[in-house]
């Protein structure tokens, strides 16, 4: 991958977050995209997927509650 500039991949991944949580604050998006960017193993991927790496748990969740609710 090549090196993005802090503020850019920040601002990509706090997109990328945004995408999943769209009533959050911006500023609350960009803080944790920043407490993302200094975890160097997420530093390392694409934005968007260091932010779908972290969305992971939240997102199982969200499949099991589907599973779980079954038919309406």
């Amino acid at each position: 991958m090549v090196s993005l500039d802090a503020d850019i991949w920040i601002g990509a991944c706090a997109h990328r977050l945004h995408q999943r949580w769209r009533t959050l604050d911006a500023g609350v998006l960009q803080a944790l995209a920043h407490d993302l960017w200094q975890d160097e193993h997420l530093r390392g991927m694409a934005p968007a997927d260091a932010a779908a790496e972290w969305l992971r748990p939240v997102a199982f969740e969200d499949v099991q509650s589907l599973r779980h609710a079954g038919p309406g």
